[in-house]
């Protein structure tokens, strides 16, 4: 086979731009919502950024729509190559996790794209947080390619390719508050649906406090347990959640002991209990979910934390629910 045979062969490099499109924008906004969770992906394949040449610089990432939209809109004005990897739809720090952004993933991809025959140097940029995934050596000795790891955040790569070397910040995982709140919108809608029907069938058993005891140990969860996370004692998300639900759940169990003094304390003081059992757990389940979102945690982590707490977490809500069964029936039966 001649030379240009060979490059007759070649599949097809696909383009890209850097700018976003209303259609970019929307699937952003849905994804955030977690709208079609798993359909915002792009082909996987080699994307043409500008107009590269065969000296440009070769970037990979994930096929998460997120993760790559990110990637090509930091570099506008950057002449450059795309290897998308195919990821299922998973932005690259979760793929790598997951063994989908990987090294066999990334050899099949390169050779796939014959990248070898586009570009005359020798070198991929991958993001930091792909590292987990990718066995530098192995990528080297099955295709020639020199693994090389750009900055943590894609806004930093135009200053990185200067050099290529990362300054110590480049390197440094960020957890913000922006960064937390931006992943508040997913689980909302995921928590929406089973929360108002039981802060409805609550409303109709119990009345609205206890419906709006349902909604705060919720958001509670969603919503304050991402907002306030580094300032939370201790370090399990799980006993963070505790803590948290332990505080929001305090002015249901006083206003219970304090808004009748006509019923009898006993029973005023067992409503009470019920906020104190079955809040906090729901909290604190929410909490523990947070920890995939989350560069505080690891794996191993996170499955002890399961074997700690789902286990206190159902017998605490467990119990909460026995004792509110069994205060009903004591007020039907005795009308205290």
């Amino acid at each position: 086979m001649t030379n240009t045979d060979t490059k007759l062969a070649q599949p097809p490099v696909k383009s890209a731009t850097s700018t976003m499109s209303r259609a970019d924008r929307w699937d952003h906004l849905l994804a955030r919502l977690g709208v079609n969770r798993g359909g915002h992906r792009v082909e996987p394949g080699l994307y043409a950024l500008g107009t590269p040449t065969e000296d440009s610089p070769v970037f990979v990432t994930a096929n998460y729509t997120l993760s790559f939209d990110a990637l090509r809109s930091a570099l506008a004005g950057i002449d450059g190559y795309i290897l998308v990897l195919d990821t299922r739809g998973i932005n690259v720090w979760c793929a790598a996790g997951k063994g989908t952004f990987g090294t066999d993933e990334l050899v099949q991809r390169i050779e796939a794209t014959a990248l070898q025959d586009v570009v005359r140097h020798r070198i991929v940029i991958l993001p930091q947080l792909g590292a987990p995934g990718v066995a530098a050596h192995e990528v080297r000795r099955r295709t020639g390619f020199r693994v090389e790891y750009g900055p943590v955040r894609a806004q930093d790569l135009p200053e990185y390719l200067a050099t290529h070397q990362a300054a110590p910040e480049m390197r440094q995982v960020r957890f913000t508050l922006g960064d937390r709140l931006v992943l508040v919108p997913v689980e909302l809608v995921h928590v929406a649906l089973p929360t108002m029907t039981a802060a409805l069938a609550l409303f109709f058993v119990h009345g609205f406090l206890a419906s709006f005891a349902a909604l705060a140990a919720v958001l509670a969860g969603v919503v304050l347990f991402p907002a306030l996370l580094p300032w939370i004692p201790t370090r399990a998300f799980s006993s963070k959640g505790f803590i948290l639900g332990g505080l929001v759940a305090a002015p249901f169990a006083a206003g219970a002991i304090l808004r009748e003094t006509r019923g009898a304390w006993w029973m005023r003081a067992g409503i009470a209990l019920v906020y104190l059992l079955a809040m906090p757990p729901v909290t604190a389940y929410l909490a523990l979910n947070f920890t995939g979102s989350t560069t505080f945690t690891s794996r191993t982590g996170v499955r002890r934390e399961m074997f700690t707490y789902i286990r206190a977490m159902a017998g605490l809500f467990g119990g909460g629910v026995a004792l509110t069964l069994v205060l009903g029936l004591v007020h039907l039966i005795g009308g205290v």
